[in-house]
């Protein structure tokens, strides 16, 4: 089976919103794409409490100053486009209302004729918990329980009742629905959230751990969906790419999975293959000046990817 392509949307400052976010979705879908993409930051520190990803010292990258929100770069995608799944990766569970947050991604799904993947994850960031979030820190596990059972009820059929933490609805209509259920993916490492994808998940969106660590977790966690009543066959891989692109190759003994030269990331989109993953997000925002050229990247690197034989 091929491998399913997904691409990042332009949602870091450098872009212009109102015609890169359309712009360049309508051109990855011209070009072949599966799917399209975002991620969720929603400040960055002057003074942070911690390093980039909770790693002392690791700094914040300047792109990361003005990142749109999420849902409403969906929003133009789905109305720019027709075929392209519409993911999140991720949306962290515990910056949003879940109730809300429910009703947005079934709308989303409504109005894109069911293409929306919820992408979920707990966070990293102290600064974020303390600007944005609906619980602390310490419970952000419970607090994505939480949202994937108000998910479930909410786009499940009515009437809707439920009491889920703060989250209370007695016998009430909630619409619209989504025609098919949409499918959850979870971000996990941990083995308590790597459970919680077996569990409860439809897939999975693991980052940046090399492809043998990934493809180790890959088989624990199919082991462990099997051994709980479920068709691990149903459950989906998708790695999330964070693309840095340099014209020269990079030597491999001094670089991380996805940075380098074309060739060496159509290598790693392989290497990951190899290991179980049906499909990959590359996210190369971060390596492009504006809309026109993030397009461009996108159709060498698809056509690079795909003319290898992935």
């Amino acid at each position: 089976m091929t491998m399913r392509l997904g691409l990042g949307l332009p949602q870091m400052k450098q872009y212009t919103l109102a015609k890169d976010v359309a712009g360049v979705a309508r051109r990855a879908e011209e070009i072949g794409y599966d799917s399209l993409w975002v991620f969720e930051r929603v400040l960055v520190p002057e003074n942070p409490t911690q390093g980039l990803y909770g790693i002392p010292g690791l700094p914040w990258p300047d792109n990361y100053r003005s990142v749109a929100d999420p849902l409403v770069v969906l929003a133009l995608a789905a109305a720019a486009t027709e075929r392209c799944r519409l993911g999140s990766s991720v949306l962290v569970a515990p910056l949003h209302g879940p109730f809300q947050l429910a009703r947005n991604l079934a709308t989303l799904d409504v109005a894109s004729n069911g293409r929306v993947v919820a992408g979920f994850g707990t966070g990293w960031s102290l600064d974020e918990y303390a600007a944005a979030a609906v619980a602390p820190f310490e419970e952000r596990g419970a607090a994505l329980d939480a949202l994937l059972d108000i998910c479930a009820a909410v786009w499940g059929p009515d009437p809707v009742s439920y009491q889920v933490r703060n989250s209370v609805v007695r016998e009430a209509a909630v619409g619209p629905k989504p025609a098919a259920p949409i499918p959850v993916y979870l971000a996990a490492g941990s083995v308590r959230a790597l459970e919680r994808v077996a569990r409860r998940a439809d897939g999975w969106l693991p980052t940046g751990a090399p492809p043998s660590v990934l493809g180790a977790r890959w088989r624990q966690l199919t082991e462990r969906a099997a051994a709980l009543g479920r068709d691990p066959g149903a459950l989906g891989f998708c790695v999330r790419a964070n693309v840095e692109l340099t014209r020269a190759a990079l030597p491999d003994a001094d670089r991380s999975p996805f940075t380098g030269s074309v060739e060496q990331i159509v290598a790693d989109v392989a290497a990951h293959a190899e290991v179980g993953a049906g499909e990959v997000l590359l996210d190369i925002q971060g390596s492009a000046r504006d809309g026109a050229e993030l397009a461009d990247l996108a159709a060498e690197l698809h056509s690079a990817v795909r003319g290898a034989g992935v």
